[in-house]
């Protein structure tokens, strides 16, 4: 994945939401690529165009974000979609987090950020704090989950990793928790990621809450 520019779509309902977005982006060096005002437009541009990074509304007409989201990355996998949202606890973002999402936006994002934000997924990484993920998944995540089966390729450290990922620990502070090297906490971080077959943190902590690895509240 590139580190700077990715390539970007925009799927938006309003014709304003996406011309201010492309012009926000575009004055920032970031290459929009494409347009569209609906869920199945998105999946069909994003096939076509092949962005780095999808913005994607979770009200559209036709077929929803939430679909849309899932198809996209069903058929791109190194494709990034951030969530457009008005809400900013709306249990579709957490749906979305789950299909594999790299994180949300509000729409009333500020220009700044919002370039911020298409860089940071561009490069592969999430653009939610852990922390922020860890609040919609305690809101949202079901009541009883059951331990996941993936979760036995594991080795003990690294269930204890992600079991503090879950908590919304970053990587200084796993490091101090377990007295490790931030570069041995990355190395467990991807070795986690790469067994469970994990694009980034955001997904890790939604994972972290519905295998029970960790209890909302604990």
């Amino acid at each position: 994945m590139k580190e700077t520019a990715p390539r970007v779509l925009i799927a938006d309902d309003q014709e304003l939401v996406r011309t201010g977005f492309r012009l926000i982006l575009t004055a920032r060096g970031i290459d929009v690529v494409g347009e569209a005002a609906d869920g199945a437009e998105a999946v069909a541009a994003e096939r076509r165009l092949r962005p780095d990074v999808v913005l994607m509304d979770i009200r559209m007409p036709v077929m929803d974000g939430l679909e849309a989201a899932r198809r996209v990355l069903a058929a791109s996998p190194e494709c990034r979609v951030i969530m457009l949202t008005t809400f900013d606890l709306d249990r579709y973002v957490y749906a979305a987090l789950s299909a594999g999402a790299s994180g949300f936006l509000l729409k009333d994002v500020t220009a700044e950020h919002l370039a911020a934000a298409v860089r940071l997924v561009g490069t592969g990484d999430a653009l939610l704090a852990p922390s922020i993920t860890r609040r919609l998944v305690e809101r949202f995540a079901p009541g009883s989950p059951s331990v996941h089966g993936d979760l036995s390729a594991l080795t003990p450290r690294e269930l204890e990793v992600l079991a503090l990922m879950g908590r919304g620990m970053s990587n200084t502070e796993l490091a101090a928790e377990l007295t490790l090297s931030e570069a041995t906490v990355k190395t467990h971080v991807a070795r986690i990621f790469g067994k469970l077959g994990l694009r980034d943190r955001a997904q890790a902590v939604v994972l972290a809450y519905e295998t029970g690895l960790v209890a909302p509240g604990g």
